[in-house]
């Protein structure tokens, strides 16, 4: 089979296509003949040399959408032919939903589908069966393989762990990217005013299009003073940031007594300055978040078969320009999420 990966670390000249023989599924697994497959920032990180245990050669991509082709042993072949979307977490319930067991107690690690273990820029690839949901007939395997990973981690930031009411306000940063097109669009679906900050005014236009009620330029605009002017001096209740270093002491500044801020990445650095006086006497809460359990990604992956929530794509590409995929989003070029067709 044909796939997009890499045998070194480094930019995106390291991705090419080759062939490789094709994976065969074990017990508890399945093959999924691939039809989309989208990339994700985690792509970036991992092809440059993320921290973290990898085979090489590394076949990219932690969402999928496709046909089930085979199975493995004790699996119901009645699988084989099924349209299927993956759940890219493996032992997220384990790692963070199992309750302490005492002294000591270390949970299996989580890990992702693409990451952690070869994914879906491919022609073929196997994944657990647990890990499948079915698509609905007229929803497009592009619209299935862009929302999986942005939409749980989006909800599961937002409702999740900031527990986002309606009539509040929140700032989402980076609010071109996959997870922040995907934020805005739950945010206002629960019932939030949602402030939005991203950079320059073709953004700008778009983010307020997906229905940002204020939408702020980094590159021209004053934020925390924009912030005061649109909530009457207050600041918003949550901020969801995926920036980090950069913008972390405006995302606390801006933040209103009592608000809660939700860390879900470090695009630009992962040491956050926090004036700590600022933090308990406004009594602010800072939070991590990362991905979401099976049941939100369930619920939300609904939301989205339904109609109800849409991911934002910039465009679709062939695997064999899974390359040039690399460069596009690293140069920060993309308004949502790209795709890979094999």
């Amino acid at each position: 089979m044909k796939a997009a990966l890499f045998s070194e670390f480094g930019g995106p000249d390291v991705v090419r296509i080759d062939e490789v023989p094709a994976p065969e599924p074990g017990p508890g697994e399945v093959r999924v003949s691939v039809r989309a497959s989208s990339m994700n920032h985690l792509d970036l990180w991992v092809r440059r040399g993320l921290p973290i245990e990898i085979t090489m050669p590394h076949i990219g991509g932690s969402d999928i959408a496709g046909i089930v082709d085979a199975v493995g042993p004790g699996i119901d072949e009645g699988l084989v032919g099924l349209r299927v979307v993956v759940d890219p977490s493996l032992g997220y319930a384990d790692t963070y939903q199992t309750p302490p067991q005492g002294p000591g107690f270390d949970p299996p690690p989580f890990r992702l589908i693409g990451e952690h273990t070869d994914g879906g820029f491919a022609e073929l690839a196997v994944v657990p069966a647990a890990n499948l949901l079915e698509i609905p007939e007229g929803v497009a395997f592009e619209t299935a393989a862009a929302a999986g990973l942005v939409f749980v981690t989006a909800w599961r930031g937002l409702l999740g762990r900031a527990d986002l009411k309606a009539g509040e306000r929140v700032l989402i940063t980076g609010a071109s990217g996959g997870v922040s097109t995907a934020a805005v669009q739950i945010a206002r679906m629960a019932g939030a005013t949602v402030h939005a900050l991203t950079s320059g005014p073709d953004n700008v236009a778009r983010v307020r299009e997906l229905g940002a009620h204020h939408v702020y330029d980094r590159l021209e605009d004053d934020v925390l003073a924009r912030i005061r002017e649109d909530t009457g001096r207050r600041g918003v209740d949550v901020v969801l940031d995926s920036v980090g270093e950069a913008l972390w002491e405006t995302c606390l500044r801006g933040l209103a007594v009592g608000g809660r801020m939700v860390s879900y990445g470090a695009t630009s650095g992962a040491r956050g300055v926090t004036e700590v006086r600022h933090l308990f006497w406004k009594q602010l809460s800072i939070l991590g978040s990362t991905m979401g359990t099976p049941g939100e990604f369930r619920r939300v992956m609904g939301l989205v078969f339904q109609g109800r929530l849409s991911p934002v794509i910039h465009e679709v590409l062939p695997l064999a320009e899974a390359g040039r995929a690399h460069e596009m989003l690293e140069a920060g070029s993309v308004f949502g999420k790209l795709v890979l067709t094999p």
